[in-house]
């Protein structure tokens, strides 16, 4: 997967956003903007920040002549000086203005020149922020000075520094000499951080929204990790060019991968990405992304390319693109392309294809219109598909192209009408689809009436369904044309009752919703006509209730029968959400279902198969969910589907679920995240959502999926993460099945600096992606007011 220029969350963004590069740069240097107290730009206080904003550390919400013009107050216990001199304030002293509070044991304050000096235990305190340090003198209207030996905490950051010395040229430059910086806490009168960024001098420019170190480290541990000779930074929210951090990997196929982005910070609204990738058992890759956003249009272009493949024998590439436009009002353009090299390419790079389905790539483009009640649409899809020898698979159809127009007015009750039209041209490998391309026409209208009351509902609906094919080749019986005219008859009504009462002594509402629909299709031969895009429904409580029990024009199927079912809900009384839901349903057939896909069996049974659902969420704690197929003549379940999930907190969740189709596979699935402190009975704080349960705490996370009926495991997490308050470690083993015989392995270790940045690889997105309600130990936040630290 090629990595994208992050965004300030943990996961990764599409979007235009300040590099992750930048991000630990600039806040490797909060100290500088802290101490420049009066060299900050103005900003809004409203404004939403990402995880680190060090232009906005020392945020000037007035201007330099309001501050200038804005009275300065003196206290302390004893005063001395001249009125319109220098006045000298001990014990306990204080300068307070709009922007500033300085204490300290001596403070002296020249009026002529507007300068303050403070001695012993300097306290600076700018909106939150607070500086600490044995000397300051500080000129209140140009920003000019210097401040001995400071130290300094963040409000909106939690990021903690000390300096030798701060110096202050004007209102927008400073320099800070000997900057540790990090944002572990300091829980003592010795400041000894598990993590630590050194920086022997810092150059700040504020005008020009610029910061550049010299001869920076970062240590973990008291170990340097990571050097950092000499690098600029911006101090606003604008992007720069430069290195982000490095990606490393420990794969079963590609074995150990070290990948290096480069960030290219190309408009403010385009960049790109280049990420040179050394693999050790593969070779040398490179990899690239192009991100644009506009007023009418934005995209992305994904590519890699590997140019000799040691394990393959050739080269290998992957692409892949996607567009959208807006060219007028009610008119998009959408285009999706997505491509590889070679048909072992979804094996070999299991992470790095991104599709649905990795072995079917689509090609595709979508020119839209609608206006109203009207629409249209043109359509080009080619696929591309990636055949095996041991696993062969059958394409699907190209349609090259697809015009679609519709015009529908669907009211929630009275008349609705809706007319729709479908030209396909499709095109496949017929030696392997065992049927010529075609050309097909379809055109349905359908006409209905609904009447609706707070405890009923009726529709009856006419629908007919004219299809014309035009093949390239003849059928078995010689035909190279064919037509199909199918009229269909449907009358849908339910009934809703509901009653106040109490279950267990809580309050409920219940409802009792009896619903039946029947459906008539006459019966048209249509076992000749190939299968270009129809598939049946998956059968459940939803498709029941529908009139075709395929999705797709080129199966029609006869139907003469009635379909019942009933619903009962329970809800809150007091907040209506859902409690409970039980459902069943059954179809009832006046005659056989003739009219079938490729190799399914006409339908004689007069009574469909019993399906019977249901949800529990009696506590928010709590929920479950069952499905079941029953075969009342056979007395067995066809399959059965069983979910349950616990979760009695943050960072605390257990689901497990059970699938069976009978015959076909059996599956068990398992994931969790959960606190091992717990065992120990020691169960921390609940900080809220993306704080964590506070410093020292182990978590297990992972996901299981076992096939019963292979006796294997399937696909496997397992991992574990420590967060220590100021950084998280995290190690992650991934296996992926990627055959009936094959699979990969990977293990992902990453080493997480709280409000900084994150080194090795990332596991938090196949977390997120694997693991039901799954959630980051440190999600950004917003700011907090700078009144909440107010001296």
């Amino acid at each position: 997967m090629l990595p994208r220029a992050p965004a300030s969350g943990p996961e990764e963004s599409p979007r235009c956003l300040t590099p992750l590069a930048a991000e630990r740069l600039r806040a490797a240097l909060l100290c500088l903007l802290a101490l420049g107290a009066s060299c900050a730009r103005a900003q809004s206080e409203s404004e939403p920040a990402p995880a680190l904003r060090p232009s906005e550390a020392l945020a000037e919400p007035i201007s330099a002549e309001a501050r200038r013009q804005a009275p300065t107050f003196l206290f302390g216990d004893g005063l001395h000086g001249q009125i319109d001199g220098e006045s000298v304030l001990e014990g306990d002293a204080m300068l307070r203005r709009v922007d500033t509070v300085i204490r300290a044991e001596r403070l002296r304050y020249d009026r002529a020149t507007n300068t303050v000096r403070a001695e012993g235990d300097v306290r600076l305190n700018r909106y939150g922020n607070v500086y600490r340090g044995p000397e300051l003198e500080l000129h209140l209207d140009d920003g000019s000075g210097f401040f001995t030996q400071p130290s300094f905490s963040f409000l909106k950051n939690g990021g903690y520094g000390e300096a030798a010395r701060a110096e202050f040229i004007d209102d927008h430059r400073s320099q800070v000499h000997d900057v540790r910086y990090s944002t572990c806490r300091r829980n003592g009168p010795e400041w000894l951080p598990d993590w630590v960024l050194r920086a022997a001098r810092i150059d700040i420019d504020n005008e020009a929204e610029e910061g550049r170190a010299h001869g920076g480290v970062l240590e973990f541990k008291g170990v340097p990790i990571l050097p950092v000779p000499g690098f600029a930074f911006p101090l606003g929210d604008q992007r720069r060019s430069g290195f982000l951090p490095p990606t490393l990997d420990l794969d079963s196929v590609g074995g150990f991968t070290y990948a290096q982005p480069y960030y290219l910070n190309l408009a403010p609204n385009y960049d790109a990405t280049l990420t040179p990738t050394l693999m050790s058992r593969r070779g040398v890759a490179v990899g690239g992304e192009f991100r644009y956003l506009a007023p009418v249009a934005s995209g992305q272009v994904l590519g890699n390319l590997m140019p000799s493949d040691r394990l393959r024998g050739r080269d290998r590439w992957g692409l892949s693109t996607q567009h959208q436009a807006t060219l007028a009002a009610g008119t998009g353009l959408s285009l999706n392309l997505n491509r590889v090299s070679d048909a072992d390419y979804w094996r070999d790079f299991t992470r790095g294809i991104p599709a649905l389905t990795p072995r079917l790539l689509p090609a595709d483009g979508r020119l839209s219109w609608s206006q109203g009640a009207w629409s249209a649409q043109w359509r080009s899809l080619k696929w591309q598909t990636l055949q095996t020898p041991d696993a062969p698979i059958i394409p699907p159809y190209d349609r090259l192209p697809q015009l679609t127009a519709r015009y529908g007015l669907s009211p929630s009750r009275g008349w609705q009408y809706t007319l729709d039209a479908d030209y396909s041209r499709f095109r496949a490998d017929a030696t392997r689809t065992l049927q010529p391309n075609a050309e097909r026409s379809v055109l349905s209208a359908q006409i209905g009436y609904t009447w609706l009351t707070p405890g009923s509902f009726l529709t009856p609906t006419l629908r007919t369904n004219h299809t014309h094919y035009a093949f390239d080749a003849p059928l078995v019986d010689g035909r190279t044309r064919a037509t199909r005219s199918l009229p269909t008859f449907s009358l849908d009504g339910g009934l809703i009752f509901e009653r106040d009462t109490a279950y267990f002594g809580r309050a409920v509402r219940q409802t009792l919703e009896p619903r039946a629909l029947y459906v008539y299709t006459p019966y048209r031969d249509q076992q000749a006509l190939p299968v270009y895009d129809t598939a049946a429904k998956d059968f459940n409580l939803d498709s029941i209730f529908s009139d075709n029990p395929y999705v797709g024009s080129d199966r029609i199927a006869d139907e003469n029968l009635l379909t019942l079912g009933l619903v009962s809900r329970l809800y809150d009384a007091d907040n209506g959400g859902e409690l409970v839901r039980l459902g069943l349903a059954q179809r009832l057939r006046f005659s056989s279902q003739k009219v079938t896909l490729p190799g399914e069996t006409p339908i004689d049974e007069r009574l469909s198969d019993i399906l019977v659902g249901g949800s529990l969420q009696w506590s928010p704690r709590w929920r479950a969910d069952a499905g079941l197929q029953f075969n009342p003549k056979t007395g067995r379940s066809l399959r059965t589907t069983l979910g349950a999930r616990y979760s009695p907190g943050n960072y605390r969740v257990l689901s497990a679920g059970y699938r069976l189709k009978n015959g076909i596979s059996e599956q068990l699935d398992m994931g969790w995240q959960w606190p091992l402190n717990d065992l120990w009975n020691d169960p921390g704080l609940d900080l809220g959502p993306g704080r964590g349960l506070g410093a020292g705490r182990w978590y297990s996370v992972g996901r299981l999926n076992f096939s019963v009926m292979e006796h294997k495991l399937v696909d496997a997490i397992l991992g574990f993460e420590y967060d220590a308050g100021c950084w998280i470690g995290r190690v992650v083993f991934d296996r992926l099945q990627s055959g009936a015989a094959s699979s990969s392995s990977r293990i992902m270790f990453q080493l997480e600096l709280v409000g900084f940045s994150r080194l090795g690889s990332n596991p938090l997105k196949t977390l997120r992606d694997n693991i039901p309600r799954y959630q980051y130990l440190r999600e950004p936040a917003p700011p907090p007011s700078r009144f909440s630290n107010y001296d």
